[in-house]
């Protein structure tokens, strides 16, 4: 039921966001929302708004008891997790787009919505305008949810794009990117692949009610990306895609991890370029629907805070239906992947990590091959975190199987592919 009094709003941030945040509350009465305080870091700087609106002071904000909603947008996630403790141990609800913050600390923030009694949305945090936590939460509160593959960081599909489509190399799409504001001045939470690692971490709990933490999933990102890897992927006209992906497996596990990927034309990611997001999410019964639009950004962030602020005019919260269900999914790495290796030489790559090689091929300054690897092999390689080495997925790359082949036929495996 909507509430008929106008929701009083602390802000935690003025950046592009907060601005725009401040500006459509302000013109749209209907949302009966109005920000009432925002604190900011450096008061000496000039703001579009009155100065009476502004203070340094948290406690302004999270001690006053007539603001109902905290609505946090600040770039340091320790800072955040202490704000929106505060806020929520005040019986204040809240909104965040702080990603890294919320899925390193949601077990404690669960904890903490439940004991107080309050909402905390974050739509925001994944896919920008995207709905796609509110879509798992409401449409998908059942057990017939397949997978998730998605493109979730916008810098880095933003670079691929350039790379692949354009030509230019890693570092001239980084440049790109920063100048245009897509990529941070240190873009290391994004191209390492952490920052859709924690995106990750957030979508399994709605998901498939599974909380863990960003450093217990498997994650590489784009820093290794060779121009061996963009011929091959022209070749077979693919195209290379960040991707997150969760996907239930027929024991009833889920595998889980962030690797880019060779995309196949007749995918509906093959499409998804420069800075936008698109996340595929499949179901027993409705198969597979895609979601699409840009991913960060002032509009696209400032559309997802609204939209949460809206719900909290009717006291709408996440449930976590999934989190309360008798049976319990759990992460398994108990399952391989299909992927293509580059690299410079053998001596970089344990070949006997394989469980099969399906092609190898040699030029004058680099080998790949193209293998199939059990993920625990993978994730504890040595050569895994060389920046010597590049690791793509293949298409369709999970395989179930527990015995691919005997170590017999893997020998002989080895020995057609022309590896000694």
């Amino acid at each position: 039921m909507k509430h008929d009094k106008v929701l009083q709003i602390g802000l935690f941030g003025f950046g592009v966001v907060g601005e725009g945040i401040y500006k459509v509350l302000h013109q749209t009465p209907s949302l009966n929302a109005l920000i009432k305080k925002v604190c900011i870091k450096h008061a000496e700087k000039e703001r579009n708004a009155p100065a009476a609106l502004f203070t340094t002071d948290y406690d302004e904000i999270l001690n006053d008891p007539g603001i109902d909603i905290v609505v946090e947008l600040i770039d340091d996630a320790k800072e955040a997790f202490t704000i929106v403790r505060t806020a929520l141990k005040n019986k204040k609800s809240v909104v965040s787009a702080n990603k890294k913050m919320i899925a390193e600390h949601l077990p404690e923030l669960l904890q903490l919505q439940e004991e107080n009694e309050v909402s905390f949305l974050y739509e925001a945090a994944v896919c920008g305008s995207i709905p796609i936590i509110r879509n798992l939460e409401e449409y998908y509160d059942n057990d017939l949810l397949q997978s998730i593959c998605g493109i979730v960081n916008g810098s880095t599909n933003y670079i691929l794009t350039k790379i692949i489509d354009e030509g230019l190399t890693y570092v001239e799409a980084l440049q790109k990117a920063q100048q245009l504001g897509f990529a941070e001045s240190n873009p290391a939470l994004d191209v390492e692949g952490k920052d859709a690692t924690n995106k990750l971490t957030i979508l399994l709990a709605h998901a498939y009610g599974i909380i863990t933490r960003p450093e217990e999933l498997l994650h590489l990102g784009i820093t290794r990306l060779h121009s061996t890897d963009t011929r091959y992927a022209e070749e077979k006209a693919y195209q290379v895609k960040l991707t997150a992906q969760a996907y239930k497996l027929s024991n009833g596990k889920v595998a889980a991890f962030v690797l880019p990927q060779f995309v196949k034309a007749e995918s509906q990611l093959h499409g998804v370029k420069n800075e936008y997001n698109g996340v595929i999410i499949e179901s027993k019964l409705a198969d597979k629907q895609f979601l699409y639009g840009k991913g960060a950004g002032r509009y696209p962030t400032s559309s997802a805070v609204i939209s949460d602020i809206s719900a909290l005019s009717y006291d709408y919260k996440y449930e976590y239906k999934k989190l309360n269900r008798k049976e319990k999914y759990a992460i398994t790495t108990s399952y391989y992947l299909k992927v293509f290796v580059s690299f410079n030489d053998w001596s970089e790559v344990n070949k006997w990590d394989f469980e099969q090689v399906s092609e190898f091929h040699s030029t004058e300054n680099r080998q790949y091959l193209l293998g199939l690897i059990h993920v625990e092999k993978l994730k504890n390689a040595s050569w895994f975190n060389d920046p010597a080495v590049s690791v793509i997925l293949l298409p369709e790359s999970i395989i179930e199987k527990e015995a691919i082949i005997s170590s017999s036929l893997k020998k002989v495996s080895l020995q057609l592919a022309g590896i000694n």
